[in-house]
């Protein structure tokens, strides 16, 4: 930027006074712009030690003279100079960075000489484009992570962020953009990594993390609604670009409305941003043109064209500079047509400066679909995107500057490729014309050329006088304030947020908005970066009942019992046995049985219940099995001699209720010996005795088939025609085949050590 054209801040920069005492004699200051060469040493990382030659900053050089002047020569240490020059120049570097960040440029304070400064001073860093200090602050509200991000359209201020958020941050959510937008989203920030001039280790991110973010990205088509973790969401038509989306957000029936970029009015190739059916609770929008209006579409063009048209017809060229994608490919279109309709000027060349363009010009010709009836209605006789009239121009080594030309390239402000190279080459002809298309941000060459200064500073850091003429015909696909103030008062949303413009233009805006809804309730708010906006909305809680509930109505104070079902933010009363008809979920009941050794009176067992439920009742539904039925939930019966059986359906409370019971059962057979009579022991002895015998012989009859009982309780075992003879109490085997016998001795050990108890020895 020129720095004739800037306006001076005079001030002073604070700096923390040192503990002696300032001199007497007061010198006059200045203000200095740093160097290009100074910035990019305050940038580097690294401290740079600065040479004593005469190239040295003079920052630092007035900073040392300063000191040196200041420090009594008694008290001269050069060690301590030295720590205090580096101290003095590391705070001098912090005020330099954050001027530079701010404002894109930095200045300091000097002792005015009276002579001129011969240093070209710094060019204007670009908003956009300035290294953040410390890497990228991903800032995070106060409720937690998002789990949804939708991405508007696939310009770099609404993706560009993208890959370095899926692959960089614990983000864990899912985001949503139009089909479209995604073919775009790859090939645009692809084309950022490459001609990025970052070094690698501080790129946000490469290739791959693109591609991977490719996987990630969900595309919504237009009016779908889908549903994440109860919020509803869906989206409309925005104009702007192709593929750009509006979108409504429904979140506990709070409905929140984000424009994102959008326009109203319909182009060549694209619709008009559409309005909702309905008015949401808060409308998000954009102010990036504040209160300014747009000229009429035909006037605009018509404008667009005669400039041209004028400039070639004197010989002149055109330099148009534009963004690869969005605005240019409507130009494009216009400069296409109105070649096809004027045959004098078909010798006369149009180029179009971007590879990326070049590339994304298959995703326009895809998706005709989504534009409007107009170049529909073209499509079906050929491809409007076809061009006739325009060629393609890879670098300026490839052009041949030998006539009259109309050239697009970009970037749009100028800062620096193709479209800075031909600027600095035409721009001392007055012949040249340049037309600015659209928005321009603040700071950058494209912004200050429309001023029409006398000079402006070239790439290399010269100045040179600006002779060219300079046009500014608005072709932004953003909405003005006649589109903005129509939009809203048709929609007339209670909250109105105002977001991505310029503060100035935003401030003018919302006081012109709260002045066209004076008398309404409608707020209107316009936060700055990372601002938190808090608004609270009261709803009732509404559960609705469905199925079998739903077939009466409840008397007043009558109770309905049901399940609660909650989806998202909406609830519904049903009866379980509806909760498979009206959900994806079913019920299953789970019947619990247990037996519990018990070989007291039945009686026992009642009288200790009723000390401790008072709801014990006997069962009818058996007459030959004692019963007994607990506060209705757990059922106990005395089905075999030396157990009591349990038997509840599971839920907490009938849980709680049954361990209670095992577990005074329990007790009860603990609370003391039972004294039995020898002539009892031994015929419970015996008995037992008789039992093992029985099963030691059906389990042999499983295990070899042909088993008989033979005198003095031997068995004899038929195999195969194989015959053997088992003493049940000895386990001895008579056989004369070796391996059955084997069979049957191993067989009878493992049953003997089943049914009968180990033998206890004393030592």
């Amino acid at each position: 930027m020129d720095s004739s054209s800037e306006e001076r801040i005079e001030g002073q920069i604070q700096a923390p006074e040192p503990a002696i005492d300032p001199p007497v004699v007061k010198k006059k200051t200045k203000m200095v712009r740093l160097t290009q060469q100074q910035i990019d040493l305050c940038l580097a990382y690294k401290e740079v030690k600065i040479s004593d030659d005469d190239k040295r900053p003079k920052l630092t050089e007035s900073l040392s003279k300063e000191l040196l002047a200041r420090i009594p020569q008694d008290r001269l240490d050069f060690g301590q100079v030295e720590k205090e020059l580096m101290k003095k120049f590391r705070e001098e570097r912090e005020d330099i960075l954050k001027q530079y960040y701010t404002k894109g440029y930095a200045e300091y304070e000097v002792f005015d000489d009276g002579e001129d400064d011969d240093i070209v001073p710094a060019r204007v860093a670009p908003p956009g484009r300035r290294r953040a200090r410390n890497g990228v602050v991903v800032k995070k509200n106060k409720a937690g992570e998002p789990s949804i991000r939708k991405i508007n359209c696939f310009h770099l201020d609404h993706a560009a962020s993208l890959p370095y958020f899926l692959e960089k941050t614990t983000f864990k959510g899912r985001v949503f953009m139009t089909h479209a937008t995604k073919a775009i989203y790859r090939l645009l920030l692809s084309d950022y990594v490459k001609v990025s001039k970052v070094s690698v280790e501080d790129m946000l991110f490469d290739e791959q993390d693109i591609l991977r973010s490719m996987d990630k990205i969900e595309v919504i088509d237009f009016h779908q609604t889908l549903e994440v973790n109860g919020i509803r969401f869906w989206c409309y038509t925005a104009g702007h670009v192709l593929g750009a989306a509006m979108f409504m957000v429904d979140i506990a029936g709070v409905r929140i409305f984000y424009t994102g970029d959008y326009s109203r009015e319909e182009d060549r190739h694209l619709r008009a941003a559409e309005m909702p059916q309905f008015s949401p609770d808060i409308c998000i929008i954009e102010s990036t043109y504040g209160v300014q209006q747009h000229q009429p579409r035909h006037v605009r063009e018509k404008r667009f064209t005669d400039v041209i048209h004028t400039t070639l017809s004197q010989g002149g060229r055109v330099l148009i500079p534009a963004f690869s994608l969005g605005r240019a490919q409507e130009l494009l279109l216009i400069l296409d047509e109105y070649w096809a309709n004027h045959p004098e000027l078909h010798k006369i060349p149009i180029y179009y400066a971007s590879p990326l363009a070049k590339k994304c010009m298959a995703v326009y010709q895809t998706y005709i679909n989504s534009m409007n009836e107009r170049i529909r209605n073209q499509f079906a006789q050929s491809n409007p995107f076809h061009f006739k009239h325009i060629e393609p121009l890879n670098s300026i080594e490839n052009f041949r500057d030998v006539g009259p030309s109309v050239v697009m390239a970009s970037p749009n402000g100028l800062q620096s490729g193709l479209s800075r190279q031909l600027f600095d080459k035409w721009c001392t002809d007055k012949k040249n014309s340049c037309v600015i298309p659209g928005y321009v941000v603040e700071g950058t060459l494209a912004k200050t050329i429309i001023n029409e200064p006398r000079e402006v500073t070239l790439a290399n850091g010269l100045t040179a006088p600006l002779h060219m003429q300079v046009h500014y015909i608005s072709f932004s696909a953003h909405a003005d304030f006649p589109q903005t103030s129509t939009f809203l008062d048709e929609l007339r949303p209670p909250n109105i947020v105002l977001v991505h413009g310029e503060a100035n233009e935003m401030s003018r805006l919302k006081q012109k908005l709260i002045s066209q809804f004076d008398g309404t309730n409608i707020k209107v708010v316009n936060p700055k970066n990372c601002q938190s906006v808090e608004m609270y909305f009261s709803s009732e809680k509404m559960a609705k009942t469905i199925g079998r509930l739903a077939e009466k109505v409840p008397e007043v104070g009558e109770s309905v019992s049901g399940l609660l079902v909650k989806k998202g933010f909406t609830y519904q009363i049903m009866a379980p046995e509806d909760l498979h008809v009206y959900t994806q979920l079913s019920t299953a009941n789970i019947t619990q049985r247990i037996d519990v050794p018990y070989s007291g009176s039945f009686e026992v067992v009642k009288y200790r219940l009723k000390q401790i439920y008072e709801s014990v009742e006997s069962s009818t539904e058996e007459s030959d099995v004692p019963t007994l039925v607990v506060h209705e939930r757990v059922t106990i019966r005395l089905e075999s001699e030396g157990y009591v059986t349990l038997q509840w359906s599971s839920d907490p409370i009938s849980d709680m209720v049954s361990d209670s019971v095992v577990a005074m059962v329990l007790n009860i057979g603990r609370e003391g010996p039972k004294v039995v009579p020898a002539e009892e022991a031994v015929r419970t002895q015996e008995e037992a005795e008789r039992v093992a015998q029985k099963v030691v012989y059906s389990l042999m009859v499983s295990l070899f088939g042909d088993v008989k009982v033979a005198e003095e309780g031997k068995l004899v075992i038929s195999v195969d025609g194989q015959v053997a003879h088992l003493d049940g109490k000895s386990g001895d085997v008579e056989c004369e085949n070796a391996t059955l016998k084997e069979r049957i001795k191993t067989a009878f050990c493992r049953i003997q050590g089943a049914v009968r108890p180990i033998p206890l020895k004393s030592s």
